[in-house]
């Protein structure tokens, strides 16, 4: 389902803008996951879990939304899809400081190699190389909010239920990109394709995807569970390729490797003294 979003994403990018394509997905998201929420009940969070959820949801969904729905309108869906699989090297990174790991080689290494493929990936996605470093950059952005939503999601699911975590989430990401949205009324009014793809990131890559992931991490180990994501980039490829007719240059799946090797030595623990 994340893979198809990609897709989604770079087919709609230049018809509607980044805050309509975001607010709109995460408002159709938290409309779905409503019900769940209800009959699941309500569990107060404290003071910490709300500024948790507001830095989640404003990273993780807002920021995310407006700046990968950006960056899709300068690199291909496929290319999105292998920049936003940096996101683990970034929560390798931050959970030195935030949950006092330590920083050993093999981790230092990992994100040495893991950079290395984002920037061949920069230099191989585009004939135009100011656009393709925006969009990289942009992406990069978003891989960087996925590492913040991992991070207190790990916190939060502790003691809230995950339909709750997520429905929090998409109303205060919605909230973030709605200032960035002239365009969703017009669309919403119109009733046309755009609609309907907007409906259709709303329930699946979003609502359905994101509520089953939160789930699965109160019941996983979140290293061994991010290692599914390392499939994305392949079944966007091909999608795209499939729909849209569009594959990344070769460079790209080059660059796109060396980051999930990068990813993988993060992974790694190093040997007891």
């Amino acid at each position: 389902m994340w893979a198809s979003a990609f897709v989604v994403i770079r087919h709609v990018a230049h018809d509607v803008s980044p805050g309509a394509l975001g607010s709109g997905r995460l408002l159709v998201a938290a409309l779905v996951v409503l019900p769940l929420v209800l009959r699941r009940g309500w569990v107060a969070p404290t003071r910490r879990e709300w500024t948790l959820l507001a830095l989640g949801g404003i990273g993780w969904f807002g920021i995310y939304n407006l700046a990968l729905n950006a960056g899709e309108r300068h690199v291909d869906a496929g290319t999105a899809a292998m920049i936003i699989q940096i996101g683990p090297v970034i929560v390798a990174l931050l959970a030195v400081p935030l949950f006092g790991e330590r920083l050993h080689g093999w981790l230092l290494g990992g994100m040495v190699v893991g950079f290395a493929g984002v920037a061949v990936i920069a230099r191989g996605s585009s004939t135009d190389a100011d656009a393709s470093l925006v969009g990289v950059l942009l992406v990069l952005v978003a891989a960087a909010m996925y590492a913040v939503g991992v991070l207190t999601q790990k916190v939060l699911l502790r003691r809230l239920p995950s339909v709750q975590v997520v429905f929090v989430s998409f109303l205060t990401g919605a909230v973030i990109c709605l200032p960035f949205s002239p365009d969703l009324p017009g669309i919403v009014a119109d009733g046309g394709a755009e609609l309907w793809w907007i409906v259709y990131l709303g329930v699946l890559p979003t609502a359905v995807a994101f509520t089953t992931w939160a789930y699965a991490l109160t019941h996983t180990d979140a290293g061994a569970l991010s290692l599914t994501t390392f499939l994305v980039p392949g079944i966007a490829t091909l999608i795209a390729w499939l729909t849209i007719d569009e594959v990344p240059p070769s460079l790209t799946f080059v660059g796109g490797a060396l980051a999930i090797v990068g990813v993988l030595m993060t992974r790694k623990k190093p040997k007891a003294a």
